[in-house]
């Protein structure tokens, strides 16, 4: 007989669970401590199931008979009941997955450049999001999290792994502090990446500078990459920060060139937009040097907005690679014993070697960030410009007299003081 509502409430517990029978095979379970439980007992491809139906009374006696009648459904269609509801319960909430979040954590950072956040965005979408986007963040532990990083470290690109690590962190901590979950076990992701020894870009030995700059005014390339050569050597700026640059960050009369954060792209060329790497305007002081040679390039690119010129397309940088295929062609390997970048580790070295400039100088005109938080915190407006300004009309000297005799910048510093 069917079961009535006045029948299950009639319904005592006793010392073993017992089960009071509905029609179509569904049962309501008594347990001994008074707690029921809708029940229903199906076969599916020969083999006999039991489907929870819900607790009463929480679930009504006609409402266990709609969930009976629609998984009675479901096994006519060849649909087994349970694994469909196993199937939905590892589908987590859309709102709470990984990448929602982590969607919600990018879209909160309004400081960040465009050029930065669409990299950031990108890189979870490459790297993370196939591995985790779709998981529960509720559920994601420590070794859930490494996944995307390890993945990343095996095919050694080490500084993504690091990154995606540092991201990954701080997703979690966004979630931790917005109440989405209640620990953040990035945190135990730490020292889980493999230290691997950063290399540094190759740079001469500075008892070569003289065979570097004899070379230089040996050099019967384009006129406009033996200027550029010339002007990254004296002003040792980064390589994207020369090639976008444009005739009206120059000021002649100030002797001053001024990088801003960023340029206005340049249809069809990547990473155009690019100006200062520390993403704040940076000011370069011009020596006399310095300025020669920006009027000697007036002359060649002086009408197009661009100053170093591509040399098929005026509205065109040029290439990247200009500075180290001039090295190469003056016979240098640009991976062992000297690139572009490497001018900067030789004008750093040498300022230092001196002895006559304050660290915080060499360190504002290499425009690196300070690593000590405290102390960046006093320091961040402190320009040094006119230590600068001298230090890099001392660089340019110095430049000039190991054309004629190499000289150490310890000795010629001390030559210029007696």
């Amino acid at each position: 007989m069917a079961l009535t509502d006045a029948k299950i409430r009639a319904a005592k517990p006793d010392e073993k669970p017992y089960k009071l029978a509905d029609s179509g095979n569904m049962f309501l379970l008594v347990h001994p401590n008074g707690s029921r439980y809708w029940r229903l007992r199906y076969r599916f491809l020969g083999k006999e199931k039991t489907l929870a139906l819900g607790v009463y009374p929480d679930i009504s006696l006609s409402e266990a008979r709609e969930k009976r009648d629609s998984a009675r459904k479901q096994i006519a269609e060849g649909i087994d009941p349970c694994e469909q509801k196993r199937a939905k319960k590892s589908v987590p909430d859309i709102t709470h997955t990984f990448e929602t979040i982590a969607r919600q954590w990018h879209s909160s950072n309004k400081k960040w450049s465009e050029s930065h956040s669409e990299k950031t965005l990108k890189s979870l979408e490459t790297h993370v999001f196939p591995f985790i986007g779709s998981r529960d963040i509720t559920t994601l532990k420590t070794p859930d999290l490494l996944v995307p990083v390890k993945a990343a470290e095996a095919k050694e690109i080490y500084e993504i792994a690091a990154r995606l690590q540092q991201r990954i962190t701080a997703i979690m901590r966004y979630a931790a502090q917005s109440g989405i979950i209640s620990y953040n076990p990035a945190v135990d992701m730490a020292g889980a990446l493999t230290t691997v020894k950063r290399q540094h870009r190759p740079a001469l030995a500075l008892n070569r500078i003289s065979e570097l700059l004899e070379r230089l005014d040996a050099y019967r390339g384009q006129p406009l990459t033996r200027l550029a050569t010339n002007l990254t050597l004296l002003i040792f700026i980064r390589s994207s920060e020369l090639r976008f640059a444009r005739w009206t960050e120059i000021d002649f009369k100030k002797a001053m060139w001024t990088i801003p954060p960023e340029r206005k792209p340049i249809d069809g060329v990547k990473y155009s937009h690019r100006g200062s790497k520390m993403r704040t305007e940076h000011l370069v002081p011009l020596s006399t040097q310095a300025l020669d040679i920006l009027q000697q390039i007036q002359t060649i690119s002086g009408e197009h907005e661009l100053i170093f010129t591509g040399d098929h397309n005026p509205w065109k940088p040029m290439s990247e690679n200009t500075v180290n295929n001039a090295l190469r062609l003056m016979g240098y390997d640009t991976k062992v014993d000297v690139c572009g970048h490497g001018f900067r580790a030789m004008a750093c070295s040498s300022l230092i070697e001196s002895g006559l400039w304050s660290r915080d100088a060499v360190e504002r005109q290499m425009s690196h960030q300070e690593r000590n938080g405290v102390r960046a915190a006093y320091i961040h407006r402190a320009e040094f410009l006119e230590e600068r300004k001298l230090m890099l009309q001392w660089w340019a000297d110095f430049l000039d007299a190991n054309r004629e005799n190499p000289v150490s910048p310890f000795d010629y510093a001390r030559q210029q003081r007696s």
